[in-house]
């Protein structure tokens, strides 16, 4: 997704959903000085009127003088920096466009040492340090419709814009790009049911990519219906869990809606010690009394961890090495629990970490798997991932539904 777009998704997602229940979202975070100030402020004012309208090329000169009037204002130089990667989407020459990216990415550096590491900001700084930027399409003349209809999005002109992605998308049907941003046009101008419908169509191009998902969320949001924005929410994360931007939708309905997470965090309390690959050692927490359900637990799980290390190659003989895969975080997880309730001394679960309990119930729903793919994961482990939900959606789907996020409340 290009850069100006994903701003634009962090923005939208904090603002609209605020709205959505009848709540004022700022304009801006604050970094420096009072909020009374800044609103007495006319330039300032304005800046963030046109900023908020959308209009970023207009916006972007303000924000520079009021950056050199103001060179402590972190919260300013933030949304210069957007202002300059929206106003990049403008130029024709591709060389003038690298210059106004990188010119954003500096000064969105320099807003971040003065201490604003806010969505915006992070986004920004997603900027290769080259300026370089991706192509919307393989097809030249798909590519060079939607680069004319960003620039008309960034200006504000936002019907141009939709005919110059419908365009796109005429020569490129299966342009994932050109059908969320017609709906995005449709987003910012308030069409909450079009929009929603745009994003759909983009859902059917790729369903395994989180933004359209998101963006109808925030829609749904839009018109009262929160049970429906959970739905795409969960489905968001579904498409790509380890992308901390495809949790944005999800965690700011949790708090919009005063309701938390249920993510358990079972904290690994073993070391396995590989110096000798055919004697592993298993280091249990030494905090844990001797012969108590969480030693057991644990030594149970990292016996079988160890047991996995050994055999790996057997059981995966066209990998080149070892590897953690989910298999074995999930056979590991299922001998823990066994080991527990096999214990004839159930008087020693009364001390057993919490986490380990709620796992326990992960297990008897049958949600063991998708939570070894997500609460679990590591770079490895993710590499199982794609596979599994290739042929488990609706489990991962009732994982999140059932355990992780608590259910609407009443409309």
């Amino acid at each position: 997704m290009p850069l100006r777009r994903a701003i634009f998704s962090c923005l939208l997602s904090l603002a609209f959903a605020a709205d959505a229940i009848g709540q004022t979202a700022p304009a801006q975070p604050t970094q420096s000085g009072s909020t009374a100030s800044q609103n007495q402020d006319p330039e300032r004012q304005h800046a963030i009127e046109l900023f908020n309208a959308g209009k970023f090329v207009d916006a972007m000169p303000l924000f520079e003088k009021l950056a050199a009037d103001h060179p402590d204002d972190a919260t300013i130089k933030a949304n210069w920096a957007f202002a300059i990667s929206g106003y990049a989407a403008t130029l024709n020459d591709p060389e003038l466009r690298k210059k106004a990216r990188i010119r954003a990415r500096s000064i969105a550096l320099q807003a971040q040492k003065q201490g604003n590491n806010s969505a915006m900001v992070q986004v920004v700084l997603q900027i290769p340090e080259d300026g370089s930027e991706p192509t919307f399409s393989e097809h030249k003349d798909a590519d060079e419709a939607m680069r004319s209809a960003e620039a008309d999005f960034a200006r504000g002109d936002y019907d141009k814009a939709r005919q110059g992605y419908l365009r796109a998308l005429l020569l490129d049907p299966k342009n994932y790009a050109a059908a969320l941003f017609i709906g995005d046009v449709y987003f910012k101008q308030k069409v909450w049911g079009s929009a929603g419908e745009w994003f759909a169509k983009a859902i059917e191009i790729d369903p395994n990519r989180e933004t359209a998902y998101r963006y109808w969320g925030d829609a749904l949001a839009q018109l009262g219906n929160s049970a429906a924005a959970r739905e795409k929410y969960i489905n968001a994360v579904i498409a790509d869990p380890y992308d901390r931007t495809s949790w944005a939708g999800l965690t700011n309905w949790a708090q919009i809606s005063k309701l938390p997470l249920n993510w358990i965090r079972l904290q690994d309390r073993i070391k396995l010690d590989e110096s000798d690959p055919a004697h592993i050692n298993i280091d249990v927490d030494p905090s844990f009394e001797k012969g108590s359900a969480n030693q057991l637990a644990w030594t149970a799980y990292g016996m079988t961890r160890a047991t996995w290390r050994a055999a790996f190659s057997k059981r995966f003989p066209k990998e080149p090495k070892y590897r953690r895969t989910m298999q074995e975080e999930f056979e590991s997880l299922t001998v823990m629990i066994k080991v527990l309730k096999d214990e004839q001394d159930q008087s020693k679960l009364k001390d057993l970490d919490p986490s380990i309990q709620s796992v326990m119930k992960i297990q008897e729903a049958g949600f063991l798997e998708p939570f070894a793919l997500l609460n679990r994961a590591d770079k490895e482990i993710a590499r199982d991932y794609e596979p599994y939900r290739a042929t488990h959606r609706d489990t991962i789907y009732r994982y999140f539904d059932e355990f992780v996020v608590p259910k609407a409340p009443p409309q």
